[in-house]
């Protein structure tokens, strides 16, 4: 089956959509999704220029959205026509999986970050040349075959256009707070760079009822609407000691909590300075930084952890519908974050996305579809 996608070529290279692509055929467990969006996540960028390499040429795209056209035999949860958010691959069976953490599949890596199926076929070709995968999905596309377990299926009377981020980005950033962190009511969160991933992870702090929920940025428009979505206070990095502000905010103590999703090596550094007594700071950002520490003085003596975080220690069936019923009750309002892009402006959405113009992309593939149907 011949499809359209946004195929990278080599490293660094932009985006180039081509409509030779052939999608490989069906199996027992797949579903064939028509897309009908995508979000751009900051991996897809790092994937683009190599910071990340899987392999050229390549189709990006982790944050899909669309309507299941085909199902295979073995399918027992979806039929077509139902709607449907893409996420990560875990594979069901491996020791991780099965006590129900798959972000720690043994065979994550493979499953998503090879550039091919889980069982070493290719996704897609171009002229009988293998083109690699992303996630086992690549939503940069009009149509792609996905696992069952790629899948998760939303409510129809929402705008489907919107929701793809919810597999990737919302996700990561929830549910590193609501599953990692934890943090109870009355207790402080702050969280370092307020884009997507930020801005949710700030949400799920004010769900969880934290008392200080604490959005560090350096751009005034990003800070100003993580005040509207839920924030008690914001601190503007290039104006103010970060740390000092946090302790002055905190009656001196520190936060309980810190997400840091920018991977500057100075922010991650004051994203542990700032903690409290036993705090906890995760650190979700795609990067190649490193960190300098006094183990002695800020980790060990002050009790403080550092914990990494993969998608958000998510389980997507469960946690992107619970993110639902929290934007249906006005306490998630992630698509305050997001700007529709045609699927041609890709490399636009993609520019916008890099410098901070726009917070999340969307690509809309398909023009003709209208919400609610």
């Amino acid at each position: 089956m011949k499809i359209k996608a946004a195929v990278v070529d080599k490293k660094g290279d932009s985006f180039k959509i081509r409509d030779d692509i052939e999608l490989a055929p069906m199996q027992a467990d797949d579903l064939r999704i028509h897309m009908v969006a995508s979000g751009i996540c900051h991996s897809d960028e790092a994937l683009r220029k190599g910071v990340a390499e899987i392999g050229y040429p390549i189709i990006l795209g982790h944050e899909g959205s669309g309507i299941v056209e085909e199902i295979g035999p073995e399918v027992k949860n979806f039929k077509v026509g139902d709607h449907v958010v893409l996420s990560f691959y875990g594979c069901g069976n491996c020791v991780n999986c099965l006590r129900g953490v798959p972000t720690q599949c043994l065979n994550y890596a493979a499953n998503n970050l090879s550039g091919v199926r889980p069982d070493g076929s290719a996704h897609f070709t171009e002229d009988g040349h293998k083109v690699a995968d992303m996630f086992d999905q690549s939503s940069f596309t009009t149509t792609t075959i996905v696992r069952e377990r790629n899948a998760v299926k939303v409510p129809k009377d929402i705008d489907l256009r919107k929701l793809g981020p919810l597999g990737c980005g919302y996700v990561t950033g929830s549910g590193t707070v609501f599953n990692n962190l934890k943090p109870q009511p009355g207790q402080t969160i702050a969280v370092f760079g307020t884009g997507a991933v930020g801005l949710a992870a700030m949400m799920a702090g004010k769900i969880s009822g934290c008392t200080k929920v604490i959005a560090v940025d350096i751009v005034e428009s990003r800070l100003k609407l993580a005040k509207e979505l839920g924030a008690t206070d914001s601190i503007n990095s290039k104006t103010a000691d970060t740390v000092e502000t946090i302790k002055k905010l905190t009656d001196g103590h520190g936060v309980d909590y810190a997400v840091d999703t920018t991977g500057v090596k100075s922010v991650m550094e004051d994203s542990i300075k700032a903690l409290a007594q036993g705090g906890t700071t995760a650190t979700i950002a795609v990067t190649n930084n490193h960190v300098d520490l006094d183990t002695w003085n800020d980790l060990c003596v002050s009790d403080r952890k550092i914990v990494g975080v993969n998608m958000g220690d998510s389980i997507p069936q469960i946690d992107i519908p619970r993110l639902i019923d929290f934007y249906k009750l006005g306490m998630f309002d992630f698509d305050k974050t997001e700007k529709f892009y045609d699927f041609s402006d890709i490399n636009q959405a993609n520019a916008d996305s890099v410098n901070g113009k726009t917070i999340k992309p969307i690509l809309v593939i398909d023009k003709k579809y209208e919400p609610g149907n």
